[in-house]
């Protein structure tokens, strides 16, 4: 699959005959275009056969297929050391010579950063051997391998994200504004801890549309499993705080006219004539999932996706949105009424008190509450959003906000940065190129000149049926679809899209639809 600045016709083949066997809805009436009302959006001429239906007036979805070369991909398998499947050229080379003296066959492979990218020529190389008609194979071949002492994966060559390879299904949703008299909004379910599936959160909200939004905690090591990693705020409340840098959707009102802005949190507690910052929202205390944080975090104070850094001396606030118990453990407590006047101090692990706030201290922070938030005192609470220019974002109780990133399109271009966004990783060539550059199931939200709402997505991880996209694939792909802003959201076994309830994109995980943290909702 070839996607660039602007796809290849060529490449971009929709497999006629198979879109209206595969693409149905389910539970949606199906509509040939021609007898909808007048689209308000036109695909490009190279996808005139994707298929087109009208869930509303205003609300368009659009689903095909893109593949690259007939008979292009095929299984291998790649040759790891440490763990990674990018190498330096020295170690590619000592590890191809190894595996020469023992008998195998390896070829060694070039990565380069994509265009469009903030970084330019090669991440790394891979180290490969075999070619393969089917997984069984490869597997034979990797046992061989593993019985020689050397750590190997089996590999699709398909999700690599070599130009002219792969295949793709995507389903794309255009919402003009202009027609649709709904909102969209972003929503959490029922709580902020714990995950809900989005057909379920859709159900709830009777939404035509919804998918999944923004990257959330999965375990407890990592934090409050179904909070978000990110900057989150929903009814005017913000509920997370920023990954500092990071670009997150501001959805004002009805949430029909994305705002795309790299965003910073700052929070402050004040008491008894003293002032002490705080370091997050509904998160566990010394646990910063995605890093991106202030004052001290480790290993660093930037953005690094899917690291969680650690900070020993920190207080965070807990809203009652919460839904749950604070994470209990060392450390204490200071129980604020409606009113910002400590209830008591207790040990962490409690409820937090209906039209109040808890806040927890450990290390530094404990010794900062017991001094200056006795039982009775007054705690006032200060907090400001900012983009990463200084300029304020006020909201209101209508807004919400989402996290993702990293941005894929700025003012008509594609500009996907890696480093900024954390997802290159210092030291580290495997990260960037397996979550980023190969092909993934992907989410992207995007908006064009004319302010209609694009939601794209491509289901992934599925030899054969579907591979996903690579980050600069999602971005070209949704440039050339007219988006003149876009960022991802969350992806892989995360990605979801419901219409009227229902799941019509197909999840990557073995066990079916994944809950997640929040969603995006196109309500009635």
């Amino acid at each position: 699959m070839c996607i660039r600045d602007s796809l290849s016709p060529a490449l971009t083949t929709v497999l006629a005959g198979t879109l209206a066997a595969t693409f149905v809805i389910p539970g949606a009436a199906v509509r040939p275009a021609d007898a909808a009302a007048p689209a308000t959006f036109s695909l490009p001429k190279k996808y005139d056969d994707w298929q087109h239906d009208r869930l509303a007036p205003g609300v368009d979805l659009y689903q095909g297929m893109l593949a690259g070369r007939p008979g292009a991909d095929h299984w291998t398998v790649t040759v790891r050391k440490d763990g990674a499947v990018l190498h330096s050229r020295e170690t590619a080379d000592a590890l191809a010579d190894g595996l020469r003296a023992a008998g195998f066959a390896p070829r060694t492979e070039e990565v380069h950063w994509p265009a469009g990218s903030d970084r330019r020529g090669t991440v790394g190389v891979r180290v490969r051997t075999g070619t393969y008609g089917g997984r069984d194979q490869a597997d034979n071949a990797r046992k061989e391998l593993a019985a020689a002492g050397f750590d190997a994966v089996s590999e699709w060559t398909g999700g690599d994200g070599t130009p002219g390879t792969g295949l793709a299904r995507v389903k794309v949703a255009v919402i003009d504004p202009r027609a649709y008299r709904g909102r969209l909004d972003a929503g959490y379910g029922t709580a902020v801890a714990g995950r809900e599936k989005v057909t379920d959160m859709a159900a709830r909200a009777n939404a035509l549309l919804a998918v999944n939004a923004g990257f959330f905690v999965m375990e407890e090591k990592d934090g409050v499993p179904g909070a978000a990693a990110g900057i989150a705020a929903y009814n005017g409340r913000l509920q997370s705080a920023a990954t500092n840098g990071r670009i997150a959707a501001v959805l004002r009102g009805d949430g029909l006219h994305p705002e795309f802005r790299h965003l910073r949190t700052e929070s402050k507690v004040t008491a008894g004539g003293a002032t002490e910052p705080v370091d997050g929202i509904n998160r566990v205390p010394g646990k910063v999932r995605n890093c991106g944080g202030t004052g001290g975090d480790v290993p660093t104070e930037r953005p690094q996706h899917d690291v969680t850094c650690t900070d020993p001396d920190e207080i965070v606030r807990f809203t009652p949105e919460l839904g749950d118990a604070t994470p209990a453990g060392p450390g204490v407590e200071a129980v604020l009424n409606g009113e910002g006047l400590v209830q008591t101090l207790r040990p962490r692990g409690g409820p937090v008190p209906e039209g109040g706030t808890v806040l927890a201290g450990i290390g530094a922070g404990e010794g900062w509450l017991r001094d200056h938030a006795a039982p009775g005192s007054a705690v006032r609470l200060d907090e400001k959003i900012t983009d990463t220019d200084g300029r304020p974002v006020r909201l209101t109780a209508q807004d919400d906000i989402v996290n993702g990133g990293p941005e894929l399109v700025r003012d008509g271009r594609v500009a996907v940065d890696y480093a900024a966004d954390g997802i290159e990783h210092a030291g580290d060539r495997s990260f960037a190129y397996t979550w980023g550059i190969r092909r993934n199931p992907r989410m992207v939200l995007g908006t064009d000149r004319a302010g209609r709402v694009i939601l794209l997505t491509s289901a992934g991880r599925q030899p054969g049926y579907s591979d996903g996209l690579g980050l600069n694939e999602a971005a070209a792909l949704i440039k050339s679809l007219g988006a003149t802003q876009a960022m991802n959201l969350d992806g892989g076994g995360s990605v979801g899209m419901a219409v009227d309830g229902r799941l019509i994109t197909t999840p990557s995980d073995a066990t079916g639809e994944r809950a997640v943290g929040d969603a995006l909702l196109l309500t009635r």
